[in-house]
C-alpha cells in the first residue's frame, strides 16, 4: 500500500497492539504492526511518517527485555511511546527507569490525569481527564530535552515530550476506551505532529485491491472455498469484482447452517458473473454423523468430509493458477510471520487439501481488521445480513445440537434459533449483543400443552456481550423480550416445551456449549 502515508506500529508484546493499529486507521491513516525484531533497514524502507512503540509486559532495565536500535531515533521521524514504549524511549535516550519503590508509584486502571494543553499531543483537549494506567515501573529521570506534559496525583511524569524532535511518551493507554479523549490524542500525534493527510479510506482500498488482483491474476483461474462467513464472503465479492468469470467459488452446503443461510449466501453472489458452485452435501454429512454424540468427533468428521467434498469439486474445475483465502490482518499478526505463501487452516475444516495444484496464494484481505472487512463488504455491495453475520462455529449447528444429530433435530433448532434472532432484532438489541443463538439440549422434560401431556426437548438461549471473544458477559436481555421468544418458540416449534436462558459468563463457561 505504498500509495498511502504509512505509520509503523512497533510491537513489544503489548496486549493492545492490534487496537493501536485499528485506532490509527480509524483516524484515516494507514498503518501496520511489525515485531520489534524486524531489521531496521526493512522498517526504514517503509518510509513511515510516524512510529508508535506499543506497551509490553517487561521491564526495560532488564537485559532480557526487548529493546530497539537507538538509530531509529536519528531518522527524524516522530515517535509516540505507549506504556512500555514510553519507558523504552526514556531508557534508550539516557533517562532512568526503575521499579516503583512503593505502591503509590504503581498505577493500574482508571486514573485522574492532568495535561499540559500547550503540548501538541493534547492540543484542543480538556486539561483534565481519566486515563487507563497499567505500569509498575517508574521513570526516575527523564532524558535530556524532554519536558513533563502530564501528571497524576501519584506520578509527576505521566507523559513526556521532546517537541523539537517530535518524541512523545505516555505511561497510560490512549488506545483503550477507558482513556478519555485517548483517540483524539492519537489523532493529534498523527495530524499535528506527523503531518498526516488522512489518505486511508475503504473506498480507496477497494479500488487499489481490485487493481492489484487483476494485475496478479492476469488471465489465470482462481479457486476459493466459500464458507459463507464474513471473511470468505467479502474475499469472494472482491475477487468477483476483479476477475469475474475467472473465479470459481465452491460453497459446500453441509446442511448444518442456520435457517435459510445457504440460500442467502447463493443469492448474495448471484449478481456477479463468476462460477458459483453450491454443493448440496447435507445427506452425505448427516450419514457420516449418524449416531455420533461426542463434539470432538463431530468436528473431525465434518472437517474431513469438507476436505473430501472440496477435493472432488476442485478436480472438476481443473487446473487452477491461484488459491484464494480470506486471511485477515489479525491472522497475519498472530502467526508471527508475514509469509503470504503459508496456507492458514481453513476456519471451517482445520486444513485444505494438500494436493490442490496452484501457483500462488491470493489473500486480498490480509491487511484488514474484521471491522474493516465488514466495511469493505458494504463498499462491494454485499447485503447487510452477510456483512454483519455473527460468528458461527466451523461445525455449524452440529455442535449446537447436544448429543446425536438428525435432520429433524437440526430443523427444530433452525426454526427456534430463527425466532430468537428475529425477536432480538425486533427489540432493537441486535446491535448491542455480540453473539446470540439457541442450543437444542438433549434433555427432555414433562410439559402440558392444551389438555395433553408432553415430553419434549429443552431449548437453551445464549447471548453475550464481548469486545474480543476472549472473555464475555451474558447479555441482560429484558424479561419481556425473553417472554416473547419463549411463547413463540413453544407455540410455533414442535418438539420444544421448555426454554432456559444461560446466565454464565466466559470464563468459567465458553460461549458455545460444545
Amino acid at each position: 500500500m505504498n500509495d498511502h502515508q504509512f505509520v509503523l506500529v512497533l510491537d513489544f508484546g503489548g496486549q493492545y497492539n492490534q487496537l493501536i493499529a485499528r485506532r490509527v486507521r480509524e483516524c484515516g491513516v494507514y498503518c501496520e504492526v511489525k515485531p520489534y525484531t524486524t531489521p531496521l533497514a526493512e522498517l526504514k524502507a517503509m518510509e513511515p511518517i510516524g512510529i508508535i512503540f506499543t506497551g509490553g509486559p517487561n521491564s526495560v532495565y532488564l537485559e532480557t527485555s526487548p529493546h530497539v536500535d537507538p538509530e531509529i531515533f536519528s531518522w527524524g521521524v516522530p515517535i509516540l511511546g505507549i506504556c512500555y514504549g514510553c519507558q523504552l524511549m526514556a531508557h534508550t535516550l539516557g533517562g532512568e527507569v526503575t521499579a516503583a519503590q512503593d505502591d503509590s508509584a504503581r498505577e493500574y486502571g482508571k486514573t485522574a490525569t492532568y495535561y499540559d494543553t500547550a503540548c501538541r499531543l493534547f492540543k484542543g483537549l480538556p486539561a483534565e481527564g481519566v486515563s487507563w494506567m497499567s505500569h509498575g515501573d517508574y521513570m526516575a529521570r527523564v532524558p535530556e530535552g524532554f519536558a513533563l506534559v502530564a501528571h497524576s496525583a501519584n506520578c509527576p511524569n505521566v507523559a513526556i515530550a521532546d517537541e523539537k524532535r517530535g518524541f512523545y511518551g505516555v505511561q497510560y493507554h490512549p488506545e483503550v476506551n477507558h482513556t478519555e479523549n485517548g483517540i483524539a490524542m492519537i489523532r493529534n500525534f498523527l495530524y499535528e505532529v506527523c503531518g498526516a493527510r488522512g489518505d486511508w479510506s475503504m473506498e480507496d482500498y477497494k479500488r487499489t485491491a481490485i487493481a492489484a488482483v487483476r494485475e496478479k491474476v492476469g488471465d489465470g483461474k482462481v479457486l476459493l472455498a466459500l464458507s459463507g462467513g464474513v471473511d470468505s464472503s467479502v474475499c469472494a465479492a472482491l475477487l468477483a469484482e476483479a476477475v469475474g468469470g475467472q473465479l470459481t467459488c465452491v460453497f459446500v452446503d453441509h446442511g448444518l447452517m442456520r435457517k435459510n443461510e445457504g440460500d442467502e449466501v447463493e443469492q448474495a453472489f448471484s449478481k456477479w458473473a463468476m462460477n458459483f458452485v453450491r454443493v448440496d452435501a447435507e445427506e452425505r454429512f448427516l450419514e457420516k454423523l449418524s449416531g455420533v454424540d461426542d463434539p470432538e468427533r463431530k468436528r473431525k468428521i465434518i472437517g474431513e468430509e469438507f476436505i473430501r467434498v472440496f477435493e472432488e469439486e476442485a478436480k472438476k474445475v481443473g487446473a487452477v493458477d491461484f488459491l484464494a483465502q480470506g486471511t485477515i490482518y489479525p491472522d497475519v499478526i498472530e502467526s508471527g510471520t508475514g509469509d503470504a505463501a503459508v496456507i492458514k487452516s481453513h476456519h471451517n475444516v482445520g486444513g485444505l487439501p494438500d494436493y490442490v495444484d496452484f501457483k500462488e496464494i491470493i489473500e486480498p484481505l490480509r491487511l484488514l481488521f474484521k471491522d474493516e472487512v465488514r466495511q469493505l463488504g458494504r463498499e462491494l455491495g454485499l447485503p447487510e445480513y452477510l456483512v454483519m453475520r455473527q460468528p458461527f462455529p466451523g461445525p455449524g449447528l452440529a455442535i449446537r445440537v447436544i448429543g446425536d444429530l438428525t435432520k429433524e433435530k437440526l430443523d427444530t433448532l433452525r426454526d427456534a434459533d430463527a425466532i430468537f434472532r428475529e425477536e432480538i432484532a425486533n427489540a432493537g438489541l441486535d446491535g448491542g449483543i455480540n453473539q446470540y443463538f439457541a442450543v437444542l439440549t438433549n434433555t427432555r422434560s414433562v410439559g402440558v400443552m392444551g389438555d395433553g401431556r408432553t415430553y419434549d426437548y429443552t431449548l437453551a438461549l445464549r447471548a453475550v456481550t464481548t469486545s474480543d471473544f476472549m472473555t464475555a458477559d451474558w447479555a441482560r436481555i429484558p424479561y419481556e423480550v425473553l417472554d416473547r421468544v419463549s411463547v413463540r418458540i413453544v407455540n410455533e416449534v414442535p418438539g420444544i416445551n421448555r426454554i432456559v436462558y444461560d446466565v454464565t459468563s466466559k470464563p468459567p463457561a465458553t460461549i458455545e456449549w460444545e
